[in-house]
């Protein structure tokens, strides 16, 4: 039998508040055998990233633990003096976040930083062995150049490759015990699941019990032997995965699994509420290039090409998704869409009027028209201002609207968005990021504009959460007539709410066509490798064994010559490492820019 790591019996954790104590934890029991995965799945503040520091003992001010006992190997790691925890936590226990760039010091070299924890907890490895072990671990998890790697700093790394390093970090000391706290969620689809098909490798050879807490229940499937639900502070309900998909026995588990998006099975694909040939906001060709400095040089500087010959256009009523890994340019185009950035060239029209053209006057008018939602909720708002005043804030710029009027617009908007009358006096900390993100709707709302660019607003909820808040989406859209522009990394979110979707890699659109032709049809070997790493119930028509790519894009300050997709495409040919593909009509509206369909190739695969 294997021997019994973990075992956790009544844990209750409370919040100190105001003198008194919140419930974050609730009679909380489990237990984790050597060479087992335990999954914990539940929604965010459920209490799982509580529950994975206290599998730790990290249960630090203004939390306490007060009820309960974790014992690893027999001992109270609640119990136990902190030092000993300490050195405990570093070599036996290991532990993974969520948030890789705060867990390396910005000022040291990753592999020296694992080398000086190591030699910390194990007395045993003099320097030169730990840097040893360090090299082969970053090797081992796939992390390209490792030696050079080595000596390179936080900054250096991409979230991926960090996320990585978080691994070595965790196993460089050989633990017995492991948690992984919602380590995919911060991560691109395509790099959480190398991230994942990483762990499906290691546990093999690992001789270690794994706790893997995720809000995404298909992941937490994908890798768990047995898991539990978590509720807040609960554990409602324990399975195995085929068991829960097959029979959920609590309502709170049939919730979850119900609002799993279904892909490829039977919903229908989202249409247009009314098909219109009005284009509502015009594309052509636009360019953003940044200078920035070389470090490797004195006064040296480097191009960064962040957006390449864009084009593509919005009609009104329908949505618009625009996809791709973190990186490929999104983000920088939603600036230039909105004008908070200019491009360097090519045009952007609103409404058919160029926006370079504008006066300021015509300017704030336009941003009228259409109003851009970003992905962080807390830092949008005004953290000193109640949340009525912030809502408020958009009517009083641009004028027009008395005390009185502003007031009862800004209450019906609220409600409209499912907020209460109680939160006009909230302050942004004291409200959920689900909250949060409803306020910035309400502000976006209270406005009236036509088009909603929505960058990556909901990648930062839990699934649950952004399947209320796309609830909403459908009903402001089917009220007001909005057309929406979904720029985001979750293609789950995309195929439910969009008519037609863009593809875009490193600064260009590789493909362009309505929602089932992109997920049933796909025309682009980088469009394929997306659709493999979504993370589903369903089986999946995109094996990640045949399209996942490894490794990450290239770097935009130093191009390759041809099909920037080449050197990570399994279907590349030698002209596509001398010339770059064009974006083409391939008819029925759809684009694509990869040489694999000219139709001469296409005859001859």
């Amino acid at each position: 039998m294997s021997e019994r790591l973990l075992t956790v019996e009544g844990l209750s954790v409370d919040l100190v508040r105001d003198g008194g104590l919140v419930p974050v934890l609730r009679d909380v029991s489990l237990a984790l055998e050597g060479r087992q995965v335990l999954g914990i799945v539940g929604e965010s503040g459920s209490g799982k990233t509580v529950l994975a520091k206290a599998l730790v003992g990290w249960v630090a001010e203004p939390l306490v633990a007060s009820r309960g006992v974790v014992r690893f190997r027999g001992q109270d790691l609640l119990a136990m003096p902190p030092e000993a925890r300490r050195i405990l936590r570093g070599s036996a226990v290991g532990y993974i976040g969520a948030d890789p760039g705060s867990s390396f010091d910005p000022t040291l070299p990753v592999g020296r930083q694992i080398v000086e924890k190591v030699q910390a907890v194990r007395a045993d490895i003099d320097a030169r062995a730990a840097k040893k072990r360090v090299l082969d671990l970053l090797d081992r998890v796939h992390i390209p150049s490792a030696a050079r790697r080595f000596d390179e700093f936080p900054h250096q790394y991409s979230g991926g490759m960090l996320q990585r390093a978080m691994i070595v970090d965790a196993l460089a000391s050989d633990p017995a015990f492991l948690v992984c706290d919602n380590i995919t969620q911060p991560l691109d689809v395509t790099v959480a699941a190398q991230i994942m098909r990483l762990l499906h490798e290691l546990r093999s050879d690992l001789d270690a019990g794994i706790v893997f807490i995720s809000t995404s229940l298909p992941v937490v499937c994908d890798i768990a032997d047995e898991l539990v639900v978590l509720s807040r502070g609960e554990i409602v309900e324990r399975s195995t995965p085929a068991r829960l998909l097959e029979a959920p026995a609590h309502p709170y588990s049939q919730d979850l699994i119900a609002r799993n998006p279904i892909i490829w099975g039977t919903p229908p694909l989202p249409v247009p509420a009314e098909a219109s040939p009005r284009v509502i906001l015009a594309v052509d060709d636009v360019t953003k290039t940044y200078v920035v400095p070389d470090r490797t040089r004195f006064f040296g500087t480097q191009a960064v090409k962040a957006v390449r010959g864009v084009s593509f256009a919005v009609h009104g009523g329908e949505n618009l998704g625009l996809v791709g890994e973190s990186g490929c340019g999104k983000s920088t185009l939603s600036r230039l869409l909105s004008w908070v950035e200019q491009p360097d060239q090519g045009r952007i029209r609103f409404k058919g009027q160029d926006i370079a053209g504008m006066s300021a006057q015509q300017l704030l008018a336009m941003r009228k028209g259409f109003q851009l939602l970003l992905q962080d909720p807390f830092n949008c708002l005004p953290p000193n201002l109640p949340i009525g005043r912030s809502v408020a804030m958009s009517l009083q710029i641009h004028g027009g609207l008395g005390r009185k009027a502003i007031a009862e617009q800004v209450r019906a908007v609220m409600a409209e968005v499912g907020l209460k009358e109680d939160d006009r006096e909230r302050l942004p900390i004291g409200m959920s990021a689900g909250q949060r993100q409803r306020v910035n709707i309400a502000r976006a709302l209270i406005l009236e504009p036509e088009l909603l660019i929505l960058d990556e607003t909901l990648s930062a909820l839990d699934p649950m959460e952004q399947a209320r808040l796309l609830d909403l989406f459908e009903r402001l859209q089917a009220r007001h007539g909005f057309t929406y522009l979904f720029i985001s990394h979750d293609l789950a979110m995309v195929r439910r709410v969009c008519t037609r979707i863009a593809v875009m890699y490193l600064g260009k659109v590789v493909e362009l066509a309505d929602t089932r032709s992109v997920f049933f049809e796909p025309t682009h070997p980088y469009t394929r490798a997306l659709l493999s790493a979504v993370p589903t119930l369903e089986e999946k028509p995109f094996k990640a064994a045949d399209c996942l790519l490894e490794g990450e894009p290239p770097s935009p300050i130093d191009l390759p010559q041809g099909c920037s997709f080449a050197a990570r495409c399994p279907h590349a040919m030698p002209r596509c490492r001398v010339e770059e593909p064009p974006l083409v009509d391939l008819g029925g509206g759809r684009f694509s820019a990869c040489w694999l369909n000219e139709p001469e190739v296409s005859r001859a695969a």
